[in-house]
């Protein structure tokens, strides 16, 4: 078995005992929650609607501050996904959280343009009910900065 497969198989098994702590409505052991975010990332980028979608309460809400849109219900945040002209790509820089609200710091690449996003992901009974997710494009830094600012790893310093 690859590495991939490896991988694959751990999160399959996570997103399982996800489920279950789920059914049994208990509070979720935090590496059980991480890893639920982990395989809805990676259902994401593979265009697994189902699986990018299990983690959303069937009432959850989507928000989107910058354009002021509000999506209710887990069908209805599907569809608005499902519907996205763009090829997309995305890579997880983080994901931190504890109890009740979690985080990721994303960048989406749509057909080859990365945009910046984070997400905040509000959990009960161990489905996200309230999802909050900003977006923003990457912009230069100014010269003036550059003797104060060192690249963070794995990102260049786009010069403006």
């Amino acid at each position: 078995m690859n590495d991939t497969a490896d991988t694959e198989s751990v999160l399959r098994e996570a997103l399982n005992r996800w489920k279950a702590a789920c059914r049994r409505d208990k509070a979720m052991d935090p590496d059980i929650r991480k890893a639920a975010l982990e395989e809805h990332w990676r259902a994401s980028e593979r265009g697994d609607i189902d699986a990018e979608h299990a983690i959303y309460a069937a009432d959850a809400i989507l928000d989107y501050p910058q354009s002021g849109e509000r999506f209710r219900g887990r069908a209805t945040i599907s569809a608005q996904r499902g519907g996205h002209p763009a090829s997309r790509q995305f890579t997880v820089h983080r994901i931190v959280g504890s109890g009740d609200l979690w985080m990721s710091e994303c960048v989406i690449t749509y057909d080859g343009v990365p945009t910046y996003s984070v997400s905040m992901m509000e959990f009960a009974h161990g489905h996200v009910v309230h999802e909050t997710q900003y977006f923003a494009d990457a912009f230069g830094a100014p010269e003036g900065r550059k003797a104060l600012a060192e690249p963070m790893p794995g990102r260049n310093i786009a010069r403006a």
